[in-house]
């Protein structure tokens, strides 16, 4: 296997696709490409990204992918202006099967189903998702809504007979929650998802970077939810709760809210110490324009949930980013493998700007790759996909790190 990666930051889209597609082949020595990834932030034309891309990559070449607010490489840590970016992928043996569905918004469950249909998968298989976050974008005083990851899963698991990972991501092109775009294989469209399946004598392993300490001990139990929308907490109004927990309302103003999000503790529920791989974040998109719930991420949780209220911790966040990335390369060495190149999926509530940290996360994943001589690519997402506690799911305010060996 080959790896060829390609980043720019330019306005010009057409000349951008053309751009990281020539540094892709001649940074891997690439001279039969497989498929590619690229991603774009809103500000690019994907387009002419797209046409750009295949000018050189030629129109047999599958480009999976689609918006990011953000490109992650062994050299740049990218999410103002125009960025853009590719890894073209060579390997004579692998093989590749690739699938794409619209109507996201209109029944994300049916679209997982219609994905799997188009497939044929074995249990050493992997498959890489992407699909639209943005269902609908935000307006004034007014959350965007959410395509749902969680039912996008189960239509995909739904239809599979057997459980291979996924991994993958939510969408998210720019902080304003604008909509975003897939580049399907050989066009772009919206609302859609994307799939491609990957067989081959290799092997990808994952780990995780969280981030969010629990507030307090404290759980609560959500007593009225409907869909991605948290009415009541405890039998109290959700956003009388957070008032009472920040002492105003200000946080209210917040799309997305910056330091408060609702976790799911998955392990031991007393256990004496804080375990950050036991749970499931979700981040609070923003309260409802009457101010009668709160919006979140995904729509997983129903009445009698019991959750706790977490604190992002920028210290944390890059501590796990630098602890998880060290261990996993090590693992992989020492089970006697070697490491082709490093995939990063991270939450764009992760950067420095939206953390406002002066420390980018992504610098300790970059910094160690770059250290073992593992070739990286990545991206700002909205919500990130991997296999967790025995079971594919969307996840919030984590970094995805998937790095491929043989």
């Amino acid at each position: 296997m080959k790896v060829g990666i390609g980043f720019i930051n330019e306005k010009d889209a057409f000349s951008s696709g053309v751009n990281i597609a020539n540094q892709a082949l001649r940074n891997g020595t690439i001279t039969n490409a497989k498929f590619a990834l690229a991603f774009c932030c809103s500000d690019v034309n994907a387009e002419d990204l797209l046409k750009g891309i295949r000018t050189v990559l030629g129109v047999k070449t599958p480009v999976i992918g689609g918006s990011a607010i953000g490109i992650i490489t062994n050299d740049s840590i990218s999410y103002d202006n125009f960025p853009a970016g590719i890894i073209v992928i060579e390997d004579d043996d692998m093989q590749i099967q690739v699938a794409a569905a619209g109507g996201l918004d209109q029944d994300e469950k049916a679209v997982g189903q219609d994905l799997v249909r188009q497939l044929t998968v074995e249990k050493k298989d992997t498959l890489l998702l992407f699909y639209d976050s943005i269902q609908k974008p935000a307006a004034e005083n007014s959350p965007p809504i959410m395509n749902s990851s969680t039912l996008l899963l189960q239509g995909i698991e739904d239809e599979f007979d057997i459980n291979i990972p996924i991994i993958g991501t939510g969408t998210v092109g720019d902080y304003d929650f604008s909509p975003t775009i897939q580049f399907t294989g050989d066009s772009v469209k919206s609302q859609c998802a994307s799939a491609v399946v990957l067989r081959g004598d290799f092997s990808a392993d994952v780990k995780i970077m969280h981030g969010c300490s629990p507030k307090d001990g404290i759980y609560h139990t959500i007593t009225k939810i409907e869909g991605s929308v948290i009415y009541e907490i405890d039998n109290r109004p959700a956003v009388e709760v957070i008032n009472d927990i920040y002492g105003n309302e200000d946080w209210q103003k917040q799309i997305p809210v910056k330091r408060l999000t609702i976790g799911v503790n998955h392990g031991e529920k007393f256990w004496h110490r804080f375990a950050e791989q036991d749970y499931v974040n979700r981040l609070i998109v923003g309260v409802l324009p009457d101010t009668t719930g709160i919006v979140i991420f995904e729509a997983d949780f129903e009445i009698g949930t019991e959750i706790q209220f977490m604190l992002r911790d920028p210290n944390k966040m890059i501590e796990s980013a630098r602890k998880n990335t060290e261990n996993l390369v090590q693992e992989i060495k020492s089970s006697g493998k070697t490491p082709l190149w490093g995939f990063y999926i991270d939450c764009a509530g992760r950067s420095a700007l939206f953390s406002q940290i002066l420390e980018e996360e992504a610098k300790e994943v970059q910094n160690i790759l770059n250290r073992n001589n593992i070739p990286l690519f990545g991206f700002y997402s909205g919500v990130e996909i991997a296999p967790f506690l025995n079971k594919n799911r969307g996840l919030d305010w984590t970094g995805v790190l998937t790095i491929f060996s043989v």
